[in-house]
């Protein structure tokens, strides 16, 4: 996959719990756990928004695009 999601370790630098942080972004946590464990297919950019706010960090910060071997 080219494209990394990197949620769980800002979680982890922000010391917050899924469960806390779905409260505050208001998804459900299969949601928020799918995003985490790189299942996603998508990602709404309002989705995206309150994550970036509520862990205080930048989009590049989470996701991350590393170039696929062939």
């Amino acid at each position: 996959m080219a494209i990394i999601i990197n949620l769980d370790v800002i979680m982890a630098m922000r010391k917050m719990s899924l469960t806390e942080l779905a409260n505050e972004v208001d998804l459900t946590l299969a949601n928020l756990s799918i995003l985490k464990n790189n299942k996603a297919k998508a990602i709404r950019f309002s989705t995206l928004e309150a994550i970036c706010k509520a862990l205080d960090c930048q989009p590049g910060d989470i996701i991350q695009y590393v170039e696929e071997e062939e």
